[in-house]
């Protein structure tokens, strides 16, 4: 929902972000044990920091960057993103991932 209400606010159909670029990447990003993304937020989820992580590969991680692009954009365009905000604060604040999770998981419920 956060993509979602993020491209619409800069002016992409909703629909665009429930077929294969959009949600279907996504999947594959989350679920695929060759995604780097995913490596890269296992290592993370494991106490590592970003830096240290990066070093160990010559392979880029798209996330990382994209990351910090999305909060910038969600900013700008008054977008709430709390997931990825959390996500920013772990990887370039060292926001302990456990901390995150628990900030996420014990927000007010919102209608999505």
């Amino acid at each position: 929902m956060e993509i979602v209400r993020l491209g619409v606010a800069m002016g992409a159909k909703r629909e665009t972000f429930y077929g294969l670029s959009g949600l279907g990447d996504l999947t594959t990003t989350c679920v695929s044990q060759y995604s780097r993304n995913r490596w890269l937020g296992e290592e993370v989820g494991k106490g590592r920091k970003l830096n240290d992580i990066l070093k160990e590969t010559d392979m880029v991680v798209e996330g990382v960057a994209t990351a910090r692009a999305v909060y910038d954009l969600a900013k700008k365009h008054k977008v709430e993103m709390p997931i990825t905000i959390e996500i920013y604060r772990v990887l370039y604040e060292n926001k302990d991932p456990k901390i995150a999770v628990r900030d996420l998981m014990t927000r007010s419920p919102k209608s999505e």
